[in-house]
């Protein structure tokens, strides 16, 4: 890793010190430690000053006439010998394999560990995150009431849906696009494609996963969800409930990286995510009948919220609980098969659309790793 730099604060981190004198020559190669020595100053000021007061100094020749530039330079830059006998003087240096390149277990560990620094080091992505989903709860709780009845049930689900939409998709829908251009160099010595887009998934998804619990808990514990005997189609409502919004924001994560790894620009992800929430509102089918209206129908089975609405109006008996054409819709049955079909359909669409990041990731690579 090569850093031009003016500041001197950090320079004790460097292995080798580069310092060049005023026209470009070298005045110094070597650790750090040694280069005030070597221009008899006990503070940087007084090198740079020197570098300005004598102008007419030849840095480079005394530099080349040092026990350093021996040491550094003519003693690292041992050359293999190919012409006649070798000169006893160029005794060849010993020969170092190249590094083995880490397996994909270990780049993963790597990425997960980094990624998750570099997310906890930032103060303002956190407080989104954590103020997000106890905003929409208190929303959704707002309008959920103590009970959900024929005037608040649709409206509490549909902010439900929405907010883990966002939630998602918020979290990822910039993360691959910021880190494009040290994707492509990381790439290019040997990062696994797999392993950087599982680490994204690992730290995302548990953040993300997270966060629909307590959307969810902020929004309906405590609420009396008027399921049919107090039950759900298989476990308790609120439990249902729950798995049903943490698919649906980890399927909406997946689509906000599908988003990310598609467009070039960073700026214009935002104007998306807008547009991504629209469509799930629209094509949920909490608005609109969506049952056999052709072509829409076939379109909303491409929408995570269409099927993660209808595994939560399943567990309620939405149908029971406001009847009407809008309810009456087959993936909102109360039955197990349908239940457990909506939530394999947003796993699906999750695998799916970490398939499309996968080939569109290698569209950015280096022509060379595509191979």
């Amino acid at each position: 890793v090569i850093v031009v730099t003016h500041s001197v604060l950090s320079l004790d981190v460097c292995d080798r010190l580069l310092v060049l004198a005023p026209g470009g020559r070298i005045a110094y190669y070597g650790p750090p430690g040694e280069t005030l020595d070597h221009f008899g100053a006990d503070q940087w000021p007084e090198a740079f000053e020197a570098f300005e007061n004598q102008p007419g100094r030849d840095w480079a020749g005394e530099y080349a006439a040092s026990t350093a530039h021996r040491r550094y330079v003519l003693g690292a830059a041992h050359q293999p010998w190919y012409g006649g006998d070798r000169p006893a003087a160029a005794a060849p240096a010993a020969y170092v394999p190249p590094p083995k390149a880490q397996s994909w277990g270990s780049q993963l560990s790597t990425l997960v560990r980094r990624y998750a620094a570099a997310l906890s080091a930032d103060r303002t992505f956190l407080a989104i995150m954590i103020a997000l989903p106890f905003v929409m709860g208190a929303m959704a709780r707002a309008l959920a009431g103590n009970r959900l009845t024929q005037e608040t049930a649709i409206n509490a689900l549909l902010i439900l849906s929405v907010g883990a939409v966002l939630t998602g998709a918020a979290n990822a829908v910039r993360e691959l696009v910021k880190e494009r251009v040290i994707y492509r160099r990381e790439r290019a010595v040997g990062l696994s494609r797999s392993a950087y887009l599982m680490s994204k998934v690992v730290v995302l998804g548990a953040v993300t996963v997270a966060q629909a619990v307590v959307l969810t808990l902020v929004a309906l514990y405590g609420v009396d969800l008027s399921a049919p005997g107090g039950h759900g189609v298989i476990m308790a409502p609120l439990v249902e409930i729950t798995i049903a919004v943490a698919l649906l924001a980890f399927t909406a994560m997946m689509l906000g990286l599908l988003i990310s790894a598609l467009v070039r620009k960073e700026e214009v992800t935002m104007p998306l995510l807008v547009l991504l929430a629209i469509v799930q509102v629209v094509f949920c089918g909490a608005l609109l009948q969506l049952e056999g209206v052709p072509v829409i129908e076939q379109l909303a089975w491409l929408v995570p919220s269409r099927w993660a609405l209808g595994a939560m109006a399943g567990t309620i008996d939405l149908g029971a609980i406001v009847p009407g054409p809008l309810t009456d819709d087959p993936l909102f049955a109360h039955t197990p098969a349908v239940w457990l079909l909506n939530l394999g359909m947003l796993v699906v669409l999750s695998v799916l659309f970490g398939v499309l990041v996968a080939r569109l990731l290698r569209r950015h690579e280096p022509v060379i790793m595509r191979k």
